[in-house]
């Protein structure tokens, strides 16, 4: 097999548009006939991918992976950090809950063992694969972290990887935060940085030339390309930081309002996505109970601190307001993985696996208990459902700790191939499941909405967008965007010239 070729990209900030920018290229140098894997050698995020072998790793990371056209393994992602409360996390090493530890621990005691960890994970990609797209984390030039950090320029020196450096100009301030960035790597590093990319410009582009112009002449850095922004790219995104996003998608009325929980420790908030295609869907996310108005859908997405989040629905009124919603108007309420626990009548931690707090008592929609357990469940789930009169397929993918109880014969929603899962009360109005991605199945989606519309006295709509084939076509959509506007024939031939030149250092 010829010699990987890696590539890295790193940003000047979280949500710079790293993960977009290497999904491209994934998806690019596989259009292209190579081989190409994705790697991350430490990501932090609540929302997760879970691999064919049962796994847990960062949700870039399994979505760059489909992009390039293969499947994810842990490989693609060896350390996961899940944040569970301030200064707090779960360290997920290969795939599985490691330790919980504090972040000034995981510097001073972890670090190497997470770099015995990185290489290994990396040698094994380099060993199967062409073209490696390597991503960064936050920004390289955080001073007060980079004598132990692993994930930035420490990982481009150990796989010789050249850096293009990612901006998004939405953010303002584009030049100096290049120009800031640059000028806090150290000089080793900074020979690293083979060009940088603009993210996310809107508008005319002979407007920003003499910027470009400018920081060619100041850095010596080539702009290897400005990519615009894509509107309605349904990728998978990871991090919180992108849900200001979506503030902007609330302010059309449409004939279906459905009401998003954001509480402080959301996870995998990407599973309500598919609502935003829908062309009869208004989506918020709210946090506060005046926000919720009279929804007809109110979701509680999944949680990594479960107890924590059900304390913040009592403390700010929302569990009230959601319970009076649902006695009083009948408002239909879907509980996904933590939220389908906050549905039932006591959630219990007696281990301190989330939180000091030992118990809470839940909403009580659903009859059963919770507790908290050491042992994590990652898998890949399916099943079949009866709703709306319909028997319907689903496949999902589950990311929990604990395990429900029933308190007394009820009807499961899904049933699985061994066992069963989830709840639905005799009148449709009440749904709890472990299934991550069940809207994401198109069926059950078309049903869900039409009983809602139903329930208001509205004609069904049976055609319906399929996010499965628009998330295809947005990688298409990206790498086309990609290709159009970035040198791609100034990278290709800095790649060939960093894997010929030195030995790669730690």
């Amino acid at each position: 097999m010829p010699e990987t070729l890696p590539l890295m990209i790193q940003g000047t900030s979280s949500d710079a548009g790293k993960s977009a920018i290497a999904t491209a290229f994934c998806r690019i140098f596989a259009q292209d006939g190579y081989k190409t894997a994705p790697f991350k050698s430490q990501n932090m995020a609540l929302n997760s991918y879970v691999t064919l072998d049962g796994k847990e790793i960062g949700r870039a990371q399994g979505v760059q992976a489909e992009a390039a056209g293969i499947v994810a393994t842990t490989d693609m992602n060896p350390i996961l950090i899940k944040p569970t409360r301030d200064a707090e996390s779960q360290i997920v090493v290969n795939g599985e809950p490691y330790a919980n530890m504090k972040a000034l621990a995981y510097r001073s005691d972890f670090f190497d063992e997470g770099l015995r960890i990185i290489q290994e994970s990396y040698q094994r990609l380099a060993d199967s694969y062409e073209r490696i797209v390597i991503e960064g984390a936050g920004s390289p030039a955080e001073v007060n972290l980079n004598d132990r950090e692993l994930v930035n320029m420490r990982v481009a020196r150990l796989t010789n990887a050249p850096v293009i450096l990612v901006a998004d100009i939405e953010r303002g301030g584009v030049f100096a935060s290049l120009v800031g960035t640059l000028q806090l790597l150290e000089p080793e590093d900074r020979k690293r940085v083979i060009g940088v990319i603009i993210n996310r410009f809107r508008g005319d582009l002979s407007l920003l030339q003499p910027g470009l112009d400018w920081f060619e002449s100041y850095t010596g850095v080539p702009v290897l390309g400005v990519v615009p922004f894509i509107p309605d790219l349904w990728i998978d995104a990871e991090d919180s930081l992108i849900l200001h996003r979506y503030q902007g998608r609330q302010e059309t009325a449409k004939e279906l309002d459905i009401a998003v929980i954001r509480y402080p420790r959301i996870a995998n908030f990407t599973d309500v996505d598919p609502f935003f295609v829908e062309p009869d869907c208004r989506v918020r996310y709210v946090s506060r109970p005046e926000e919720l108005g009279e929804p007809d859908l109110i979701v509680l997405p999944g949680s990594k601190n479960t107890l924590e989040d059900l304390q913040f629905l009592r403390e700010t009124g929302l569990a009230g307001r959601i319970m009076q919603l649902h006695r009083e108007r009948a408002c239909m309420l879907v509980g996904i993985c933590g939220g389908y626990q906050m549905l039932g009548e006591w959630i219990h931690d007696p281990a301190g696996v989330e939180s000091p707090l030992q118990s809470l008592e839940g909403l009580g929609l659903i009859p059963m208990v919770t507790t908290l357990e050491q042992r994590k469940t990652t898998v890949l789930s399916r099943g079949t459902a009866r709703f709306f009169g319909k028997q319907i397929e689903l496949e999902g993918y589950e990311i929990h700790m604990g395990r429900s109880v029933f308190q007394q014969n009820d009807t499961a929603f899904i049933q699985l191939e061994k066992g069963t899962d989830g709840y639905c009360d005799a009148q449709e109005k009440r749904i709890g499941t472990y299934f991550h991605g069940l809207f994401h199945n198109d069926e059950f989606r078309t049903l869900l909405l039409n009983k809602l519309r139903a329930d208001k006295g509205l004609a069904p709509i049976h055609e319906r967008p399929s996010f499965v084939a628009l998330r295809e076509q947005g990688y298409d959509l990206l790498a086309d965007t990609v290709r159009r506007h970035v040198r791609l024939d100034a990278i290709e031939e800095k790649m060939k010239e960093f894997q010929q030149s030195e030995v790669p250092k730690k």
